[in-house]
């Protein structure tokens, strides 16, 4: 399973992408989107809406399971992948890249700092069987 060394990951599969405006971009994993299957609707959270950390505030669908994104950090949703409304099989093809889901704008930068870097993410996934 190839990693993008730029990110960070949560014990829940999502990644964590910094951009230069200090804003985050959070997908989901490869590894995460390989359990779940073909997937077939995307529920993305609301523009401009307030979030915990760990706060459940997306939906993805497969014809396998629904499974809940958490944010990764406290923040504001500042945008929302409009792709998967039409294409939620992009996460299934570029997990990574155009499958993102949701940019947050974090109030600090705390909870970035406690994500696994990828070769904690990659061990974790080895040991989950």
């Amino acid at each position: 399973m190839e990693i993008p060394g730029d990110l960070r990951f949560t014990p829940s599969h999502e990644w964590v992408r910094m951009n230069d405006d200090g804003s985050v971009t959070i997908g989901i994993s490869q590894h995460a989107q390989e359990q779940l299957g073909d997937l077939v609707y995307v529920e993305t959270p609301e523009m401009d809406m307030s979030c915990d950390a760990e706060q459940g505030v997306a939906v993805v669908e497969s014809v396998k399971a629904a499974s809940d994104i958490y944010s990764p950090m406290k923040g504001t949703i500042v945008a929302c992948n409009p792709a998967l409304a039409d294409t939620p099989e992009l996460i299934n093809s570029d997990p990574y890249g155009d499958g993102w889901i949701f940019t947050i704008m974090p109030d600090s930068l705390d909870d970035y700092e406690n994500l696994m870097g990828p070769d904690d993410y990659q061990a974790m996934t080895e040991n989950e069987g």
